[in-house]
């Protein structure tokens, strides 16, 4: 009888010492190691808080005594406040070696007044580039909030205060690296990044500011435990706490990952089209069980693009040939169209019918080799000395450089907004597709649906917008040597005569002018999939984050910029979001 309740006495413990390894919410005493940093880093509070410290010394850090394959794991952080710049605080997972497996948390510090980024990846054997970074919607540094990873067999998810903000699934079948195998320890730190953490490094720490500290409480490790044997909690029978195992999203957990991604991602590599020019990674075109999927945004792009294309344009149907005897030409029955500019002339056309409000894409191919001197145009227009306009005007280069994409908007006669780009490609070796978003919110200039600028709706602030008056489309190819290129330094070399840009796949899915309430009338719709999305489209995360990029690398010239030219102060709207 003794026997029997020594084995069931010794059962309990097991089941007893299980449960508390893989649920552990104890002392960081108990279930970390400070692995660096020397004094710097320091347990308090009888083993309830833990401080790390960086200095221009060194910073510091700590790591699990356990590891663990798969669970659910949390931290409380109360990150570093007032002017952090340069500085990282890190709370991730990790094996080790070169093909380890990594779970990343990793808080870029701030100047003063700025939001952290949230900097989150995933490595599999030694594999990573899949960051997503996101801003937060409070301040991390005012009080302590929640950070958690959550792994299971199935899936990553990152969550903030228990608010989903990602998920990375297991892709296996599909080619796609997922961390299986590796037991991983918890690791966090403080330290110094800024060659590269605020800014792309362009703000530097401000080392008077030092010692920078943050404050870490309440860990807790509810997860499978693999000993130094290899023996795994979780297979063992004893530990029921494991509903982190098949853990997904349910319908609300999907509203809110919805939600933090639409107003708060501002990077998500899957949309890095420019970093991974041989095609995204392979997981970026599989379903998602969190917020609109990358494949759903590309189904939901190629049914607006069927519907854009029942509106598709024909040259000879929709447009006419306004100038330039005989230099334009009409060709393929209608679908395509060449504009041509000699010695003598140029040449032009316009759309036959005037919109109020629509999206507008052209296809164009510009003029190849030197075109110095030249202007070729796409753009909007009323009439009258108090007309509206919107353009896109791409202005010649001399051989080996790269075209000035020139745009300016007009409001009531009134323009002096020009912004200036350099494109990320040659524009003369294929077709590249221009589009004019135009409601009444706001303007939107993209080149292959990548987004350039934004031109808001601040009448609120006294900006006159194009609202009012229908606009024709316009497309020309003419001589500007006097200002087009360098300024009007180099001018059109007429032995390269004639120069010719061609135009294909005119689109207009628009609201038509002249019948009553307009063609759009009272059955405008914001559904996506439907033709009417662009009335009311705007920028999502990932669009404000490929305008970013643009804006960063491409922009050559901002009227907002240009106090020389503005002595008396620029626009309004230069103080306002450029989204």
């Amino acid at each position: 009888m003794g026997s029997i309740i020594a084995t069931k006495m010794l059962r309990l413990f097991v089941v007893m010492a299980f449960l508390l390894a893989s649920s552990s919410a104890g002392s960081f005493y108990d279930d970390v190691t400070i692995t660096w940093g020397g004094p710097r880093g320091q347990i308090l509070n009888g083993g309830q808080v833990l401080s790390l410290s960086l200095d221009n010394s060194s910073g510091s850090g700590f790591e699990s005594k356990n590891q663990y394959l798969y669970g659910r794991i949390d931290m409380q952080l109360k990150l570093i406040p007032g002017n952090s710049a340069g500085t990282v605080t890190t709370f991730y997972l990790s094996s080790q070696g070169a093909g380890h497996d990594e779970i990343d948390f990793e808080f870029l510090g701030n100047s003063t007044g700025q939001p952290y980024t949230v900097h989150t990846n995933v490595f599999a054997q030694g594999v990573g580039n899949r960051e997503q970074q996101f801003r937060l919607w409070f301040d991390p540094s005012a009080a302590f909030h929640t950070y958690t990873i959550l792994w299971n067999s199935q899936r990553i998810i990152f969550l903030v205060d228990n608010i989903p903000i990602r998920v990375f699934n297991n892709n296996v079948a599909n080619g796609v690296g997922f961390p299986t195998s590796q037991p991983m320890r918890m690791y966090s730190s403080l330290w110094n990044a800024d060659d590269w953490a605020t800014q792309g490094g362009r703000v530097k720490t401000d080392w008077t500011q030092a010692p920078f500290t943050a404050v870490y409480r309440n860990y807790n490790a509810n997860a499978c435990v693999v000993d130094a044997s290899g023996i795994n909690s979780c297979n063992t029978g004893t530990v029921t706490n494991q509903l982190w195992q098949t853990q997904g999203l349910d319908a609300a957990g999907r509203n809110r990952i919805r939600w933090v991604q639409q107003k708060y991602m501002i990077y998500n590599y899957c949309t890095d089209y420019p970093r991974f020019p041989q095609g995204l990674p392979r997981e970026c075109g599989l379903p998602s069980s969190g917020a609109l999927s990358n494949l759903s945004m590309l189904l939901l792009t190629l049914l607006v693009v069927a519907t854009f294309a029942t509106s598709s344009a024909n040259f000879i149907r929709d447009a006419e040939i306004t100038w330039g005897d005989g230099r334009a030409k009409i060709t393929e029955a209608g679908r395509a169209l060449t504009l041509t500019l000699d010695q003598y002339s140029g040449s032009g056309f316009q759309s036959k019918k005037e919109y109020l409000f629509g999206r507008f894409d052209m296809q164009l191919k510009l003029v190849p080799g030197n075109s110095a001197g030249t202007v070729t145009t796409f753009f909007l227009s009323s009439q009258g000395p108090g007309h509206d306009e919107i353009d896109f005007e791409f202005l010649g280069n001399s051989t080996g450089e790269p075209y000035t994409v020139h745009t300016n908007v007009y409001a009531q006669g009134k323009g002096n907004k020009e912004q200036q780009f350099k494109l990320w490609f040659d524009p003369t070796t294929s077709f590249h597709t221009y589009t004019i978003v135009w409601n009444p919110l706001r303007i939107i200039f993209l080149v292959d649906n990548i987004p350039l600028r934004v031109f808001q709706n601040h009448e609120a602030i006294g900006i006159p917008f194009p609202k009012n008056q229908p606009m024709r489309v316009y497309c020309s190819l003419w001589n500007a040597d006097d200002w087009a290129t360098q300024g009007g330094r180099v001018k059109t070399d007429w032995t390269k005569a004639p120069f010719v840009a061609a135009y294909r796949n005119f689109n207009i899915n628009a609201c038509e002018s002249g019948s009553v309430g307009g063609s759009c009338g009272s059955n405008a719709t914001a559904d996506p999939f439907q033709a009417g999305a662009w009335q009311t489209q705007g920028l999502d995360a990932n669009g404000r984050n490929r305008l970013r990029w643009v804006q960063l690398k491409h922009m050559g010239y901002n009227y907002c910029n240009d106090s020389p030219r503005f002595p008396q102060g620029t626009s309004a709207e230069c103080k306002q979001s450029r989204f």
